[in-house]
């Protein structure tokens, strides 16, 4: 079996597509890396700790990577050997990129008023982006929202498998339920409208123990995105048409060109709107482990770096200038 191959212990393990695109591209990276140093390929058996810590140093000095590029890269690299060879690498003193200290950036209520404003004359764009920041989810998080997570009558939003394979409950804004029942509406028409037209149609990718459990789950109702792709993808293995969700790019694009719109000078992203809920709620008085549950953090110290962009921070102090 290639290399490569193995690397479907990404797919048995629940790791996201994005995670196991992610490591192949650096494993791959790795090998090419070798291949140069040694003028012809190395099979990754072959390499070990000091090999690793070249190439992890090579990010570093010669490529001059972000620190959380290389922390990819080691993941990967752990993951190939552990997982996938069964050979775990031992401790790794590779010279180590720089983290850079930054605040998020977190736009004013009037910021996000002005750039929901723009995105609200695309109906799902709109709605999503509200979820990003009305309930703090990751982009990648509101993409692959299901029918099944949405949970009108407790309104709460169940976020599935996310970072770090966890599970956990948001609140469904109230602003939202209108939107959101409305979109639910329109998945179901199209999802009718698909397995009309016979039972190759009108399913949606699931994981593989839910498809051997209950092979017709995807082709449920439940199972269908809130938001949806405007085109399906032919599976060659089954023939079926599956309909993946949005692609997070796609609303990338959407928020900056609609930050830039509606005259917002900062750097936009649909991450900015998830620090944003965070800074807004400690705003409002909310307890620092409530905002901790409510974006899954594991560890309370990731959601201390809000605290910092609070308005008790240097916006809070009266300057000597204007004292005169």
């Amino acid at each position: 079996m290639k290399l490569l191959d193995q690397f479907a212990a990404c797919r048995t393990m629940n790791y996201a597509t994005a995670t196991e695109e992610c490591y192949t591209a650096w494993v791959v990276d790795y090998l090419h890396f070798h291949r140069r140093r040694a003028g012809r390929w190395v099979h990754p058996d072959q390499l070990r700790e000091p090999e690793a810590e070249a190439f992890l140093s090579h990010l570093a000095t010669d490529r001059r990577l972000a620190a959380s590029s290389q922390s990819q890269a080691l993941c990967a690299l752990v993951f190939l050997y552990r997982e996938v060879l069964g050979r775990p690498l031992d401790r790794l003193n590779a010279v180590r990129a720089k983290r850079p200290e930054r605040l998020p950036t977190v736009l004013s209520r009037d910021e996000v008023r002005r750039v929901l404003a723009v995105l609200d004359r695309h109906p799902t764009h709109g709605l999503l982006v509200r979820l990003l920041y009305g309930a703090g989810l990751r982009v990648g998080e509101g993409c692959s929202l299901r029918v099944a997570d949405l949970d009108f009558d407790r309104r709460q939003i169940a976020v599935r498998n996310a970072k770090g394979f966890k599970d956990r409950a948001v609140t469904l804004p109230e602003q939202s339920r209108a939107g959101l029942a409305a979109q639910v509406e329109r998945v179901r028409e199209r999802h009718e409208r698909a397995t009309a037209k016979g039972p190759a149609w009108g399913w949606a990718p699931v994981a593989d123990s839910l498809r051997h459990k209950r092979p017709q789950a995807g082709r449920e109702l439940a199972r269908q995105f809130v938001f949806p792709s405007a085109v399906t993808v032919r599976e060659p293995e089954s023939g079926r048409h599956q309909r993946w969700h949005t692609s997070p790019a796609v609303i990338g694009g959407a928020v900056k060109a609609a930050a830039e719109e509606g005259g917002v000078r900062k750097r936009v992203s649909p991450h900015t709107f998830r620090h944003t809920f965070a800074t807004h709620l400690l705003e409002d008085g909310a307890d620092i482990r409530t905002v901790q549950a409510l974006l899954g953090h594991a560890d309370v110290s990731t959601t201390m770096i809000y605290t910092h962009v609070l308005n008790r921070g240097p916006a809070g102090v009266v300057s000597p200038l204007d004292r005169l």
